[in-house]
């Protein structure tokens, strides 16, 4: 029985599906994806095969199952099993990584389940996409790292100026935005290490600044008079609801009351 499913493509590069779900007696037969199976169980427990080994999935732990390798799966305790899932496409990381992954596939990582989690939480909101690019930079960093073979791979280092490019391509773009691919191809830098070297240069990521600047921008709109649901679009937000989010975190009230806070 399903007590609850959810599935839907977002608009970032890399990401081939998003799959929620509560089961509480399915069980998968064996099959294979094309994709990479990026899994974390939020409750209960799946038990599953994967290269003729049997793996289960401890509390806290993050599962990644390679493409084209199979796999089943069923839940490990009378409660079923609530899950959320990002299949990434193949080249999202390098086939060299398939062997350590059939391996090892449940990675104890505290840091990278937490990530994952906040993945979701900007797949869960339009206009996120950003935000989403770079918290999957960082995922697929750390997962090579687990998984390559010699234990570690190379960490990009801070560079102040790509920091400081990127910076002046964001804000030639606050209301257009940029993606982070997009971004990379005219830095000629890597998404990561783009993410990483503005973090370490301005202490703040990409996304952040560029919604802290969308705001900004807002925030003088709504002072001259525009109606909230003009300025999130003229501000470069995708609608009304997506700025009060972001507005009413950085700014403590919502656009409709600061607007009327300065007309009084």
């Amino acid at each position: 029985m399903v007590a609850e499913i959810r599935a839907w493509r977002p608009r970032v590069p890399g990401v081939a599906e998003v799959f929620h779900a509560r089961f509480t007696e399915h069980a998968y037969p064996m099959h294979v994806h094309d994709t990479w199976t990026l899994l974390i169980v939020d409750a209960g427990a799946v038990r599953y095969d994967l290269g003729r080994r049997e793996h289960g999935t401890p509390d806290g732990t993050v599962t990644l199952l390679p493409p084209h390798v199979p796999h089943n799966g069923a839940p490990a305790t009378a409660y079923g099993f609530r899950k959320r899932v990002v299949y990434l496409e193949p080249d999202a990381l390098p086939a060299g990584l398939i062997g350590p992954a059939v391996d090892d596939p449940d990675l104890a990582d505290p840091l990278l389940r937490q990530r994952i989690g906040q993945l979701h939480g900007a797949f869960a909101h339009v206009g996120e996409e950003l935000a989403a690019e770079s918290r999957l930079a960082l995922i697929v960093e750390r997962l090579g790292r687990h998984l390559h073979p010699r234990g570690t791979l190379t960490r990009p280092g801070a560079d102040r100026g790509v920091a400081r490019r990127l910076r002046d391509l964001l804000d030639a773009r606050v209301v257009p935005g940029v993606t982070l691919a997009e971004a990379a191809a005219v830095l000629h830098a890597h998404p990561t290490h783009l993410v990483r070297a503005f973090g370490a240069e301005y202490g703040i990521a990409p996304h952040r600044y560029l919604t802290t600047r969308r705001v900004d921008r807002a925030r003088r709109l709504l002072l001259d008079g525009v109606p909230p649901a003009q300025a999130a679009v003229a501000a470069g937000f995708v609608d009304q609801s997506h700025l009060g989010r972001h507005f009413t975190r950085l700014v403590g009230t919502t656009p409709g009351r600061y607007a009327r806070s300065g007309a009084a």
